[in-house]
């Protein structure tokens, strides 16, 4: 059911006093308009002179991401018979802007995407955890359109992780962990796919973890139809591996992304952020290399992410079943432990033994001034969206020793076969294959 005809009518009349300039984009705010429920729903074109306080934040796979005030904010529910617009709440709104390269050439295809992005977030009361999206305006300057996004201020999960790690224990990770699970049972409730999820594109804010980048996993002026090699666009550490055979993405492939985000939000560290990020690490992914923990960490945590990360995708939890087991976990049983430290579960019981440990190896290693989180990256070990194109690719398999029992993954010792694969993924001559056969 559409917002009531008289208010339907005031954006229709409304229409010829905006244009974004471009035809796709119009209709697509125009239908957004058209069929909205209630005013949240409805996106809008938003002159770039309504934006002050712009500043550069990030850049990401395609695009720039800068924070602004929105000297306006979001439209409210009441029409203004005498100024003939609509009210507004929330003045100098702190928005994020994410430009779109390329996107003056934008694609109908590009169009579908972002359109994946607002099917979800439109209805709030069921997509809390997927970044919100208030419409469209374009820099002056480049052509580039640019998504009004809901700002975030402790910016990407990534980031967040860098200054913060330290100072969460297994309690507020798995906060976290269930807020992006929500995310991801929203996107599939909804049938879509996200297809490039990873932390650079999860946000922070005091209180909250939100999903972005809903569909945004290649160039705005990238065109289906003229690709007949079906390209692959992300963050090679996150894709699963038969994606990188070149296989179609599937929920499934979202999940093994979460699995690989489970892992970075527990161990705090990036996956494979000390080798090059090129064919011999897809090659080794295939071969059944995953992330190691180099720290202590809840068996019941260490098999759920065993199974999002099967190279066999029919072997992975469903969204539905992951956010089912977060939802138990964090509004459960953490929180009655929150309440009484004499309550115990079998997860319980773990994070209090594995917190023991770990408390045990870093504390001494800490002050109050190093908080922060230290690692040395590859320079060639690339976080951001961009093409990858991988040729004779193995069959995915597991490894067998990785999966043999639920501790084997926190361990130090790891087997002699990827270890030597990790060795040679250091080299600089990585681009060869016979860098990685044994």
């Amino acid at each position: 059911m559409s917002l009531h005809p008289y208010k339907i009518n005031y954006f229709k009349q409304d229409f010829k006093n905006w244009t974004s300039g471009n035809n796709l984009i119009d209709k697509f705010i125009q239908d957004s308009q058209l069929s909205a429920t209630n005013i949240r729903e409805a996106l809008e074109w938003i002159p770039y002179s309504r934006f002050v306080g712009i500043k550069y934040i990030a850049k990401g796979g395609f695009g720039k991401v800068y924070e602004a005030e929105w000297i306006d904010g979001p439209m409210y529910s009441t029409w203004n018979q005498t100024n003939q617009r609509w009210d507004r709440k929330n003045l100098y709104k702190n928005v994020a802007l994410k430009s779109i390269n390329n996107s003056k050439n934008i694609t109908s295809e590009f169009i579908n995407e972002i359109a994946s992005h607002h099917k979800i977030t439109k209805a709030e009361e069921n997509s809390k955890q997927v970044i919100k999206f208030y419409g469209v305006t374009q820099d002056p300057k480049t052509k580039d359109y640019m998504m009004v996004l809901k700002y975030a201020g402790f910016g990407s999960l990534r980031s967040y992780l860098d200054k913060y790690y330290y100072r969460l224990n297994l309690l507020d990770k798995i906060g976290n962990l269930q807020r992006i699970a929500d995310g991801i049972y929203y996107i599939h409730q909804n049938e879509l796919i996200h297809r490039d999820l990873h932390t650079g594109n999860i946000l922070k804010d005091l209180t909250d973890t939100f999903i972005a980048d809903v569909g945004l996993c290649r160039p705005a002026d990238y065109n289906v139809l003229e690709d007949t090699n079906k390209k692959i666009y992300g963050v090679l550490p996150y894709i699963a591996p038969e994606i990188l055979r070149g296989q179609n993405y599937t929920k499934a492939s979202d999940i093994y992304s979460f699995g690989i985000i489970m892992y970075e939000v527990i161990s705090g560290l990036p996956p494979y952020h000390d080798v090059i990020h090129k064919k011999p690490l897809a090659l080794s992914i295939c071969q059944g290399l995953r992330p190691i923990f180099r720290i202590k960490v809840p068996q019941l945590i260490l098999h759920l992410i065993k199974r999002c990360l099967d190279a066999n995708p029919s072997n992975r939890p469903t969204a539905n079943e992951i956010a089912t087991i977060f939802d138990q976990w964090w509004f459960v049983e953490c929180n009655e432990y929150r309440k009484n430290s004499s309550y115990e579960t079998e997860l319980i019981r773990q994070i209090k033994e594995v917190e023991e440990i770990n408390n045990s190896l870093t504390t001494d290693s800490l002050t109050s001034t190093s908080l922060a989180l230290s690692y040395e990256t590859h320079p060639e070990a690339i976080y951001t969206s961009r093409l990858l194109d991988f040729n004779d690719l193995p069959e995915p398999k597991n490894s067998d020793d990785y999966y043999e029992q639920y501790d084997n993954i926190s361990s130090m010792k790891y087997s002699e076969s990827l270890q030597i694969d990790i060795t040679k993924l250091k080299l600089n001559d990585s681009d060869e294959m016979e860098d990685v056969r044994e």
